[in-house]
Parts: C-alpha cells; sequence; structure tokens
C-alpha cells in the first residue's frame, strides 16, 4: 500500500497521472477528513478526462435502489471497451452496504477480463474507509491522503495573498468551503458544526463499535478543543469530564479522534517507546476552524490565547505535512515540537510577541543532549534579533506556516 499525505494540488496531479499509466491498475483510494475538496478534486478529473470518465455518488438517493451498483458496472465496462480505456469515480463509497468486499469482487472481475478500467473511490468517513481498504482490499489499492489545507494551498487555489492566508489558518482555520461565509460569522459556525463536526462525530466516528459511550467521546473532543497546544494528562483530562471513563477509553477516543484527522495527541520525544507512552499527550486541534467554532472571542484580542493558537496551527501544519510530530520535557524545561521527516530533524520553540535569551534553555539542551536536531526559533516577523544576538537560527512563524522549516529564510548569527 501506498499512503502519502500531501496538499490539494499534489494529490490532484499524482492521481491524474496514475489515471494515465495502462489500466487496470490498483484501486485509487482517495481519503481524508470532511471538506477538504474530495468531490471538487473527482469533479475536476471528471471534466479532464471528458467522455472517458464516469463520476457517480454513493450517497445519492438512487444509490439506495436496487441494481443500482450493477448497472454502475455494467456502464463503466461498456464506456472502456467502447473508448478503448475509462475512469470510474465513486465518491462517497463508505455510504454503501458492504462495500469494501463488493469492491474487491469487481476489482478481481475486472483484472480477470483485463478490461481497461481505472478505478477511484474517495470517502468523506475517512476511518472507515482506511479500515475496510486495509481488512478487505489489501494488495489491491493506493491511497491518497487529502489532508487540511495549509496557507500555501489557500494562496494557491483560492488567490489569496500569503499574510491573508497566514492570518485566515490561524484565526480561521482553512476549510475550502467555509470560505464563502467569513463576512458572517455565526452563519460560518453553523456551517462549521453542521458541515463538518457534527458528521464527523456524530455519524463516522459513532458508526465504530469501538465507540460504546458517545457522550463521553463528545466531551473528550470538547475538553481537547479547549487546550489547544498545551500538555494535558490523562488524569487531569478525566477530571473534566461530567461522564467518567477509565484512562484506557479516554486514550482510545484520542485515538480515534486522530484517525478523524480531528484531534492528535503527541507523544513526548524519548528514545524508547516505553517511556512515550508514559508521557502525558499534547493536544493539537488539526485545523483551527474547530477552535474557532466554539469560541466568540477572536483569539487576537488575547495574547495568551493568540500564542496558544499560532503553536496549534505550526503544529498542525507540520502534523498535516506527514512529519513526526512530538514535544519534549524535562522539568523545567521544554521544547513546543520536535520535527522528524522529510523536512528533516528540527527542534523548535515558538514564541509570540516580546522573548528573552533564557526562553531559549529548553531548545539549546535539547540540542544538546540530541545532536541530529537543528534548533529553530518561531516569532513574530521582525522580531528575530534576539535569537540573532544568542546565535540561535530564527524564523518568522508567519514563513513557517508558508514554507515549513526554511534555513535559506532563518536569520542565523
Amino acid at each position: 500500500m501506498n499512503d502519502r499525505a500531501n496538499s490539494y494540488g499534489q494529490v490532484r496531479e499524482e492521481l491524474a497521472r496514475r489515471l494515465r499509466e495502462p489500466a487496470p491498475g490498483r484501486v485509487q483510494v482517495l481519503s481524508g477528513p470532511r471538506q477538504v475538496g474530495k468531490t471538487t478534486l473527482l469533479l475536476e478529473l471528471k471534466a479532464e478526462f471528458g467522455d472517458r470518465a464516469m463520476y457517480v455518488a454513493a450517497d445519492a438517493t438512487e444509490a439506495a435502489l436496487s441494481g443500482w451498483w450493477e448497472q454502475m458496472w455494467r456502464e463503466a465496462e461498456r464506456l472502456a471497451t467502447v473508448a478503448g480505456g475509462a475512469v470510474l469515480l465513486v465518491d462517497e463509497v463508505p455510504y454503501l452496504a458492504n462495500w469494501a468486499r463488493r469492491l474487491k469482487a469487481e476489482t478481481d472481475r475486472i483484472h480477470r477480463q483485463r478490461t481497461p478500467l481505472h478505478i477511484v473511490v474517495s470517502g468523506s468517513s475517512a476511518i472507515h474507509l482506511g479500515v475496510g481498504a486495509r481488512e478487505t482490499m489489501a494488495g489491491r489499492f493506493e491511497r491518497l491522503r487529502l489532508q487540511h489545507w495549509s496557507a500555501t494551498e489557500l494562496v494557491r487555489q483560492l488567490r489569496l495573498t500569503p499574510a491573508q492566508a497566514v492570518d485566515q489558518v490561524i484565526r480561521f482555520g482553512s476549510y475550502p468551503g467555509a470560505q464563502r461565509f467569513l463576512s458572517d460569522r455565526v452563519r460560518w459556525q453553523t456551517y462549521l458544526r453542521d458541515s463538518i463536526v457534527e458528521p464527523a462525530i456524530g455519524r463516522d466516528i459513532l458508526a465504530l463499535e469501538s465507540v460504546r459511550k458517545p457522550a463521553l467521546l463528545r466531551q473528550v473532543y470538547a475538553a481537547s478543543t479547549g487546550h489547544p497546544a498545551e500538555i494535558v494528562s490523562l488524569q487531569k483530562l478525566c477530571g473534566q469530564l461530567s461522564e467518567k471513563g477509565a484512562l484506557e477509553t479516554v486514550a482510545h477516543y484520542l485515538h480515534v479522534l486522530e484517525e478523524a484527522c480531528l484531534v492528535a495527541g503527541l507523544p513526548k520525544y524519548a528514545r524508547t517507546a516505553l517511556r512515550q507512552r508514559a508521557a502525558p499527550p499534547k493536544l493539537i486541534v488539526l485545523n483551527n476552524a474547530l477552535l474557532a467554532a466554539s469560541s466568540n472571542v477572536d483569539p487576537i484580542q488575547n495574547p495568551v490565547k493568540w500564542g496558544r493558537w499560532v503553536e496549534n496551527a505550526c503544529a498542525a501544519f507540520a502534523w498535516n505535512a506527514g512529519q513526526r510530530v512530538s514535544y519534549w520535557r524535562a522539568e523545567p524545561l521544554e521544547v513546543d515540537m520536535v520535527l522528524e521527516g522529510d523536512w528533516g530533524a528540527w527542534a523548535v520553540e515558538v514564541k509570540t510577541g516580546d522573548y528573552a535569551v533564557r526562553d531559549f534553555q529548553g531548545l539549546l539542551e535539547f540540542c544538546r543532549l540530541n545532536r541530529t536536531f537543528h534548533p529553530l526559533l518561531l516569532c513574530d516577523e521582525g522580531q528575530e534579533i534576539v535569537a540573532l544576538r544568542a546565535g540561535l537560527p530564527a524564523q518568522s512563524w508567519q514563513s513557517f506556516l508558508l514554507d515549513g522549516p526554511a534555513p535559506g529564510k532563518a536569520v542565523r548569527g
């Protein structure tokens, strides 16, 4: 299985390239959270391939009719035969009962008959899509994971200026469909709750057999969005919940929320897995829109909240870009983010407002103990001078949210 997490533009380009390869190939599974553009992407591919492409929505009313599934395949195979090759695009496939088993049977038949048909399936229920593909479609599929949009993607796809995109990622999140409601905050928050949060929690996650306490799951989500970029012990989290649950259950629900691309519990950086598991998680909400949906106060009006939201946006950006993100703490020292992946190995401290040399102590100590990591301070634009005087690489968090760790843009002593 090839499971890649990329931006909207990268996923579209890669998927179009695969569909130009000889058919039949492996089923292409497009997964990811709700409202990040999966349907739009499939419709763009339908337009690009024209008469050689067939788009169907499995959540449409007619999909529930007897014989719809069989008729869809007959039409797709006829199109592939007549055109000498075709593409079948099935949106929201988890809405179909036993979709993975039925898709496996049809895929095996297509390959036996060597029908020149490419198959792409997608679904907003990212958890069910992933589980069904892994358990039933093993060896028959490749997955492309479309994640929450970055500031750079807002610039590329929606023509925002870089400054507008960064500001929006922090204060309003990056759901493309929410753009048209930004001038009406009440309507915008209603859209987020009704089109993203409630379907993801109330339908996708609660349909899992492993979720036996729906009220507790909702409270874990609410408590997580109330503590962005904070290290919170499971015991403390349990203490804030009106419905009590075992620590193992709360930990499991945090994992489920991460699978749904809503909240991630970052582990503590440690050289052994045992020490990682014993440490409390650092809660990161994977799109700041989910923070804003439950807050009526603009974070820019509160310096403490603003700092938390900026740090949360930076960590979420790294997580969504496929980096391994953790934190480090050895009382009283701490490092906000430890990044590992194709960006390299970085220890990152995020500061908003004024800061002093003493704020670097955790960063410097971590890099002394872990010499493969590069230190990096993220600060307000124009505030790099303090880090410069201390000989520490620095970069504005604005440029980080656009480019990631960019040594060419960092100020060095």
